[in-house]
């Protein structure tokens, strides 16, 4: 069992044992904290980089992969709230030249709920994804993969140019100048979409003991299934899961850090999430991001009871994927705690949530990269349920 270092509050006690049960020890970096009412209760470290032997901390940072979806949700309600944007606004009233090829019809919601039909770009077309401006160009281009509205299918790298796009037309600041804006600098966080060269000491990078899926490999596993890898979905959904396995060491390079690609490479540590997320459901310090309407819309369903598109929609899943509008909602795989949570996870087991009704907010991060194939990450189960039966005793659950 791998060494716990940090603290939590009388309470919290067996979040510690659990989080202790849920590391391996394989020298990976983990840190898991939480806050309740506002307060940090548990703040949790434990691991290292297996490669330089370095030892984490509670301001050690890594990259926090498709949690960032959830960082810059909270930046779109915010300037919602404020009157800057408008989500049910057709995306062409701030980003005209995104009408093209049948998108016109497509809402900044859409976007959000990944219903625009662009999850991905035709496999072999993909812009280099730390190139912004030619991302935009070439989603400005694209020709819808479904008939947006009708079918939602998870939007991998796409989502943090689309939304990022919308948000830099409307607020007119690029989506990391946003979240150090409205987000960071009011709450003190360590949280960035464009790491600053003087923070690069205190990354980790992550790592995976398994090889990365070659193309041919992708192919042979739709084939398999039945699908056509000259179908344009098929070939984008091969380019984006082949995207998010180069980026277990491509997003460990100083020009990953530098770049902002909002749906993945957000850099930040448990401490600085889980308050971001507590600051969504009230207040820290004096701060609060989003007031009780905003996030009751934020939560609201989007995508119960839409299929997966064509020819997706002939895979069997009793776990679909459900989102509200830029966050991820409970369901198995993703339990967090239970109804009325939201919050985003991301690739190789980075989780970040919040509760309203328990007024608890948690975040985990980590560098070995792991994900089941069914159910949610083992590395979660324990302090989980540890969390749950903290979060209960004053009989708010």
């Amino acid at each position: 069992m791998a060494e716990i270092h940090g603290t939590a509050v009388p309470g919290f006690e067996e979040v510690r044992e659990g989080f202790a049960l849920g590391q391996r020890d394989d020298g990976g970096a983990a840190q898991l904290a939480v806050y309740q009412d506002g307060e940090l209760v548990v703040d949790l470290w434990a691991g290292g980089d297996p490669v330089s032997g370095r030892a984490v901390d509670g301001d050690t940072l890594t990259v926090v992969m498709s949690v960032t979806k959830g960082v810059l949700a909270t930046c779109v309600h915010m300037l919602a709230r404020r009157g800057l944007l408008d989500l049910d606004a057709p995306v062409a009233a701030y980003w005209p030249e995104f009408a093209a090829r049948g998108k016109a019809g497509i809402t900044v919601s859409d976007l959000l709920a990944h219903r625009s039909g662009l999850s991905g770009l035709v496999r072999g077309g993909e812009p280099d994804w730390f190139d912004w401006d030619a991302c935009v160009h070439a989603l400005a281009e694209a020709a819808p993969l479904w008939e947006p509205g009708t079918a939602a299918w998870y939007h991998t790298f796409t989502y943090g140019h689309l939304v990022g796009e919308v948000v830099r037309r409307a607020a007119g600041r690029t989506p990391g100048e946003l979240v150090a804006e409205l987000v960071c600098r009011p709450l003190g966080l360590d949280l960035w979409i464009g790491l600053p060269e003087e923070q690069e000491h205190r990354f980790v990078p992550q790592h995976s003991d398994r090889p990365p899926t070659t193309e041919a490999e992708a192919v042979a596993l739709l084939s398999g299934w039945g699908f056509d890898p000259d179908d344009p979905l098929v070939g984008a959904t091969v380019g984006a899961h082949l995207a998010v396995d180069a980026s277990i060491s491509g997003f460990n390079t100083r020009r990953a850090h530098a770049a902002q690609v909002p749906a993945a490479n957000g850099v930040s540590n448990a401490r600085s999430l889980a308050r971001m997320y507590a600051a969504t459901i009230g207040e820290v310090d004096g701060v609060r991001l989003l007031d009780p309407a905003a996030v009751a819309r934020a939560v609201a369903p989007q995508t119960d009871g839409l299929p997966a598109p064509a020819p997706f929609d002939r895979l069997p899943s009793d776990d679909p994927a459900r989102f509200g509008l830029g966050y991820e909602l409970p369901r198995r795989g993703l339990p967090m705690l239970g109804p009325g949570s939201f919050g985003h996870a991301g690739a190789g087991g980075r989780l970040a949530y919040a509760q309203p009704a328990t007024g608890t907010a948690v975040a985990y991060t980590c560098a070995g990269m792991t994900w089941p194939k069914t159910g949610p990450e083992p590395r979660w189960v324990p302090w989980t349920e540890a969390l749950r039966r903290a979060v209960s005793a004053d009989g708010r659950d």
